[in-house]
């Protein structure tokens, strides 16, 4: 097939962006729940029309290339569903209003924000997952921070720049672990040598976090006491179910796999949902074993008295996650048809052209991740193709691989959350129910990260160079 020209490349790439931002503009918080997957679908089918009639791609190619990217998606499928199920067995069971009950208690509201982030920092980085962090401990704080009245794009943006801080750095975490494979990396020179710049960006954004505490006002604008009594008036709240999360934490640390992980603490959370919320049982169904498994498979609402209340405890289980699924499917389209048609090859290779000092190398890299998150919709994705691409430029300019895995992890792996239509920004946007748009120029850890990567390459800080 004829090699595709660097404009006829990015037209699919571009009209991408153009139609998203309008739907956007247009639908709002509603643009994954069918106008972005239209969108995905619409410039699917004029990037394979453009590849189809000037390059004789077949349909039969495309198709072996989605396939090929949905192998290496459907473990993320899996775990998003199985957080559906988590979320809405542990609402309902009174883990999570446990969570929030004892967490208020002890937490004043004038440092909960930066709380946010460095609680969710600390669960992600023993748990080497943002995902489990933000579906589990996030959800209970986006709760607890609402209840106290702090705006919910500024919680939403603290968790996630918190989880994705422990991601990065955690040795448990599988991007860590895929970027520094894929550079010929040891795990833990990876990590060292990502502390250079992670240490410096982790503390602007908890100075940030906690400036925005002391200067919103929520003790005035909620009464805490009165959700305090509601939430014991609905739920029977109890030390003893902080067990599950608990026990989950150890099964994440004992590497268990992350389905498996989290489909069986929303088990557990169902069963103690049986033996500890009999009243919310029965107001979900006829018996205690279907409530069980409509709290795990499908929508919920819980009648609890309080306006805010009903809204945090109101779930959609599994059910909740096929938008989501639907969105994914429809990025591993556009994904295979710009792989299969060597658009995304001549991208990159005209990226490689522009690798010639410290600036323009790293720069080009952190570009390219970002574009690989854009166009892929997977960080998993931008993390081995540039990984495996500007390996060979790296060492013939003789930076360090280090400098490569590092590079990727401060893109690839940060900004992941920032792109509506990327795996990560989606679950995210799910599990919380905020959308990427609205929680995005808070997440101050994902955006502040690769800006200081470029201007650390500016500066020549801390770029290690081979010396053989």
């Amino acid at each position: 097939m004829k090699k595709p020209s660097l404009f006829v490349s990015l037209i699919p790439v571009i009209l991408l962006v153009i139609i998203i931002f309008t739907c956007v503009r247009l639908f709002g918080d509603e643009v994954t729940a069918g106008p972005s997957q239209f969108t995905l679908l619409l410039v699917t089918i004029i990037a394979f029309a453009i590849a189809r009639f000037k390059y004789h791609l077949t349909w039969g190619k495309a198709e072996e290339s989605m396939i090929s990217h949905l192998k290496n998606t459907y473990p993320s499928i899996l775990i998003l569903i199985a957080i559906g199920a988590l979320t809405g067995s542990w609402m309902s069971s009174g883990i999570i209003p446990s969570m929030i009950f004892y967490g208020l208690k002890i937490i004043h509201p004038v440092i909960f924000l930066p709380l946010c982030f460095v609680i969710s920092g600390i669960i992600s980085l023993v748990t080497g997952s943002s995902w489990s962090t933000v579906g589990t401990f996030g959800v209970a704080l986006l709760g607890a921070g609402q209840m106290i009245g702090m705006p919910t794009p500024w919680l939403a943006g603290a968790i996630i720049s918190g989880a994705y801080f422990g991601d990065k750095m955690s040795p448990l975490s599988d991007t860590t672990n895929l970027a520094a494979s894929f550079c010929g990396v040891p795990l833990f020179t990876h990590i060292k040598y990502m502390l250079v710049n992670t240490v410096p960006v982790f503390l602007i954004c908890l100075v940030i976090y906690s400036i925005a505490g002391f200067r919103i006002p929520t003790q005035n604008t909620i009464d805490i006491q009165e959700q305090l009594t509601a939430l014991q008036n609905t739920f029977n709240i109890s030390g003893w179910l902080l067990l599950i999360p608990l026990i989950t934490i150890v099964l994440v640390i004992k590497k268990v796999p992350p389905f498996i992980t989290l489909f069986l603490s929303a088990i557990a959370g169902a069963l103690a949902a049986i033996f500890f919320q009999p009243q919310i049982c029965g107001e979900i169904a006829s018996n205690r074993l279907s409530a069980a498994i409509i709290m795990i498979s499908t929508h919920v609402n819980i009648e609890t008295g309080n306006e805010i209340l009903n809204n945090l405890t109101s779930t959609r289980g599994m059910a909740g996650m096929m938008n989501t699924v639907w969105l994914i499917l429809c990025v591993i389209g556009f994904a295979g048809v710009m792989t299969a048609s060597g658009m995304i090859g001549v991208i990159t290779g005209n990226l490689l052209k522009l690798m010639r000092n410290t600036l323009s190398t790293i720069g080009s890299t952190l570009g390219t991740c970002i574009f690989f998150n854009m166009t892929l919709g997977d960080q998993y994705m931008a993390i081995i193709l540039p990984g495996s691409m500007f390996s060979e430029s790296y060492k013939k300019q003789k930076f360090a691989p280090e400098v490569l895995s590092r590079t990727i992890e401060e893109s690839a792996t940060v900004t992941s959350v920032l792109i509506p239509w990327n795996t990560c920004a989606v679950a995210q946007s799910t599990v919380l129910n905020v959308a990427t748009m609205t929680y995005l120029p808070y997440c101050f850890f994902n955006l502040i990260t690769p800006v200081f990567s470029l201007f650390a390459a500016a500066i020549g800080y801390k770029i290690r160079k081979l010396t053989n």
